[in-house]
């Protein structure tokens, strides 16, 4: 399941920043306090996560993954992420050229939209906390396959007579293989088979990919795109992009579901 954040406004956090302080206690003084600072999430995890949910000028506060005792910030900067180092000596906090005497004022540097430069001359204007705490939605889908199993029979039994369960189709951008271009082709999931085609109304599929030769099926961070991922064959990486990352999660899940089923079938003979 996907997770959607808030956009939540500067203003409501530091309110509840400033009803936190009221009662004084020493957590107030620590960075970890801050409802945009994200635990135990790595480098690439940050960058997924923004570039997923968040907006340009997104950001959010984490653990370094190198340095032990430093934080991280990691803002979106249209289709890629910078990352930035925080320091907390006691109750002072430096952040680039600006040293501050507390963690309320390092709070309300922020919640005037700073301008911050990276050493690559991008200007990034950090607009959107990204919480830690968000909603998750509930997501329905519609019904492909509706089998009925007979008494006795469990779900195993069911996939060999029902291949066709987890279907999905849909448009996805594909880079090419000697050409590195991207164009928009028609996908089509049934049984173990991936099929792409030129559009929706072709008779004929441009290529058929067998998934019991798919080694593996990620998220891919490589490309100058975002909402990519790949399947890994043994003569090819195969590289797509959705529209959203919704939707490329949806592929990922429904692919590896598959791939789980073809190992399952396997390990039986």
């Amino acid at each position: 399941m996907t997770y959607r954040a808030h956009r939540a406004s500067w203003r409501n956090i530091v309110e509840e920043q400033d009803d936190r302080e009221d009662d004084q206690t020493e957590e107030g003084d620590d960075l970890e306090s801050l409802g945009w600072f994200h635990d135990n999430l790595s480098r690439h995890a940050a960058e997924a996560l923004l570039l997923t949910n968040g907006q340009d000028g997104s950001y959010l506060l984490r653990t370094s993954d190198s340095n032990a005792n430093v934080y991280s910030l990691s803002v979106r900067a249209k289709d890629s992420v910078k990352h930035f180092q925080v320091f907390q000596c006691g109750t002072t906090v430096k952040f680039g050229f600006n040293e501050f005497l507390s963690v309320k004022d390092f709070i309300q540097h922020f919640a005037n939209q700073p301008l911050i430069g990276s050493e690559s001359g991008t200007l990034i204007l950090l607009k959107y906390p990204y919480p830690r705490s968000v909603e998750e939605p509930s997501i329905y889908e519609s019904v492909r396959v509706h089998t009925a199993m007979q008494t006795g029979r469990s779900e195993d039994d069911l996939v060999p007579v029902a291949p066709s369960l987890g279907t999905k189709e849909g448009y996805l951008t594909k880079q090419g293989g000697r050409v590195k271009s991207w164009k928009t082709r028609w996908f089509t999931l049934a049984r173990n088979e991936l099929k792409y085609y030129k559009d929706q109304l072709s008779q004929e599929p441009i290529k058929i990919l067998d998934l019991n030769e798919c080694s593996a099926v990620q998220f891919d961070y490589s490309q100058e795109r975002v909402n990519c991922f790949c399947l890994v064959f043994p003569l090819r990486t195969y590289y797509l992009c959705a529209k959203t990352g919704a939707e490329a999660d949806e592929w990922i899940k429904i692919l590896r579901w598959k791939m789980s089923q073809i190992r399952r079938q396997t390990t039986r003979r």
